[in-house]
């Protein structure tokens, strides 16, 4: 079958950096093409070429055996190539139909906008998806789930035989990821070809046909997804061998309590819940979407107001009411999104670094001590691995894996006992992925208490000592971490809407 698309000795330079080398791809129809690689492998560089955002600087660009160049993204979106970027770009005022074709929409003599073809065109397009969709509806009032299903439907307006879809399942539980790939494998079916960027080690094996993996702007190999064992696409992504077994579990029985939590309550989300934390202990919450481990963390955090409940960090009662009681009592929080509510994206390295502990470096008449402030994130830097040019790079420029250990470096010099870190690797390559997780291990291996929420079950299980699982902001168990335990008994409690607290394992 000849390929739809056909990328070969692809070039692209930006100012000091080589961002791709003598890169190839191509794409068949009906397949699903995924490309992997860790942040700054160049899979959107080369992406961006095929959409018309980037022109390449060398190479040839065949489209159906046609050599083309595509000098923008109307040039692209012409020859049937949509793209559909991590970051959502809908507006959420407009209505599903005005959002698919704005810029385009049905006029009627004199120019007058036909509402009625508009609504009837969306709804077209809905059906050939078999997507339950209002045309008439706001953007706003839809799940992401749904978001993502109007952006495939505005690409598919352009009559796209090539859809790029970067990060797509990123913000997306079990149940809308399931939903979408019914929408892919439907799409497949038409001959639509699909190229398919994530993270998510364990989708390819659900949803590709054919890997390309690429690595520091260059070309590594394409191999078959169904018969390529996911440890080989691993090592050829970074280049050495990654190890995700299980964390050895080792013998609390006799360590601190650096946390306990005991009738915590918040309407429907949070509905009492109890546990324990020891001191070098790392306890995983597991559960499905709206479960409520982050409504969890949050009210232990002081982010949202409870209703009830007690709170004691090393055998005293504290009072936590806001974040600046939680920081006080010693407990940090690294939330789910970072870039919102862990940084300040407009400042740099050094000043995130030092957000949460000003206080230390605040002199006489409040000046800051700038020449402090800057040995201790150099120190941080240096200690945790950031990758930056230096200390007063902007953050927002790092890659999400050196965001994130950004972050865990404000709670560290702020020398908190207690981590709570929602979905640590979100958005997050493998190979930076196994630094986080060394990094979480060797803080509990330090003494620090550490609680992690991840959606994702190969996470909760490669890292946590034990592991609390939550349905419907009830606990329902606490399983053994370690080899002991199974994805199933995970999703077992996960599904136990009316469950009591089973007491199975609350203390190592």
């Amino acid at each position: 079958m000849a390929p739809i698309v056909k990328m070969t000795g692809i070039e692209k330079r930006f100012p000091g950096v080589h961002a791709l080398k003598n890169v190839q791809f191509e794409l068949e129809p009906g397949e699903v093409h995924a490309l992997m690689g860790e942040n700054g492998a160049g899979k959107s560089t080369l992406m961006k070429i095929l959409a018309g955002i980037y022109r390449s600087d060398a190479g040839d660009l065949s489209i159906d055996g046609e050599s083309v160049e595509l000098d923008s993204p109307r040039a692209a979106q012409d020859r049937g190539i949509g793209i559909i970027h991590q970051e959502l770009s809908l507006m959420n005022d407009l209505t599903t139909a005005q959002n698919i074709f704005i810029g385009r929409e049905p006029r009627k003599s004199f120019g007058r906008l036909d509402e009625n073809a508009l609504n009837r065109n969306a709804a077209e397009i809905f059906a050939s998806m078999n997507l339950n969709l209002d045309p008439k509806a706001n953007v706003g009032s839809l799940t992401i789930a749904k978001q993502q299903m109007v952006e495939i439907a505005k690409a598919l307006s352009y009559k796209s035989r090539v859809l790029i879809m970067d990060e797509p399942t990123a913000a997306l539980n079990d149940a809308e990821i399931s939903e979408l790939f019914i929408i892919i494998n439907r799409l497949k079916a038409e001959g639509v070809g699909i190229v398919y960027i994530s993270h998510k080690m364990d989708e390819l094996k659900r949803i590709a046909d054919r890997v390309t993996v690429m690595r520091d702007g260059e070309y590594v190999a394409t191999v078959g997804a169904s018969d390529t064992p996911i440890s080989k696409i691993i090592a050829m992504m970074v280049g050495r061998e990654v190890n995700e077994e299980p964390v050895e579990v080792p013998d609390l029985s006799e360590a601190e309590i650096a946390l306990e939590v005991s009738g915590l309550s918040r309407g429907k989300d949070i509905r009492d819940v109890g546990f324990s934390l020891r001191k070098g202990e790392i306890l995983g919450f597991a559960g499905l979407m709206g479960a409520g481990r982050t409504e969890v963390a949050r009210a232990i955090f002081g982010a949202d107001p409870r209703d009830g409940g007690d709170i004691r960090v090393h055998g005293k009662d504290v009072s936590v009411t806001t974040p600046h009681d939680a920081v006080a009592a010693g407990i940090g929080y690294l939330s789910e999104d970072r870039k919102h509510f862990g940084l300040a994206t407009g400042m740099n390295v050094r000043d995130n670094i030092a957000l949460a502990s000003l206080d230390k470096f605040t002199g006489r008449g409040g000046v800051l001590d700038d020449d402090a402030m800057r040995k201790t994130a150099q120190d941080y830097i240096r200690k945790l691995g950031i990758r930056t040019p230096s200390d007063i790079q902007e953050v927002r420029l790092l890659s999400g894996g050196n965001q994130q250990k950004t972050v865990i470096a404000k709670w560290l010099l702020r020398n908190c006992d207690i981590l709570i870190f929602d979905e640590p690797t979100r958005g997050i390559d493998v190979g930076a992925k196994s630094e986080i997780y060394k990094l979480l291990e060797s803080l509990a291996e330090e003494g620090k208490a550490v609680i992690v929420i991840s959606s994702e079950l190969p996470e909760i299980m490669r890292l946590s000592h034990r592991i609390a699982v939550m349905c419907e902001g009830r606990l329902t168990g606490i399983l053994p971490g370690g080899k002991d335990t199974t994805q199933e008994q995970i999703m077992q409690l996960a599904t136990q809407r009316e469950a009591a607290m089973q007491p199975t394992g609350e203390t190592p």
